[in-house]
């Protein structure tokens, strides 16, 4: 069964910084983009930063100029720099991927906690 295993969550002050890791536990497929989402308490998730195999990102503008999305796909591991986090970047987040073969669906991580708080 693929997984897919986050890792780096926790808590931050504010200002500060933290790095997120997803990686498949086992690829039997080519994975086209990964990315992040989060989600707040009774709200709807919304995404954070994507990247594709070729390396094109996007951002969720809140996001911008503070968040750096970068992959290795020869790992299939994708990272989230999060630099001058603020409080309202607390949320769970979710590692995504997403196979060339749309057939395939999309596969979701477990999701990690972040929490900006002094």
């Amino acid at each position: 069964q693929v997984q897919l295993v986050e890792s780096g969550g926790g808590l931050v002050q504010p200002g500060r910084s933290l790095r997120l890791s997803c990686a498949v536990s086992k690829s039997i497929f080519s994975i086209n983009v990964m990315g992040w989402y989060r989600q707040e308490p009774g709200k709807q998730r919304e995404l954070v930063a994507g990247i594709t195999e070729s390396g094109n990102t996007r951002y969720a503008d809140s996001v911008k100029g503070r968040f750096t999305i970068s992959r290795d796909t020869a790992k299939n591991t994708v990272y989230l720099q999060m630099n001058s986090m603020k409080r309202e970047d607390t949320a769970v987040y979710y590692c995504y991927a997403d196979p060339h073969n749309r057939v395939l669906g999309r596969y979701w991580g477990q999701g990690t906690q972040v929490t900006v708080s002094s």
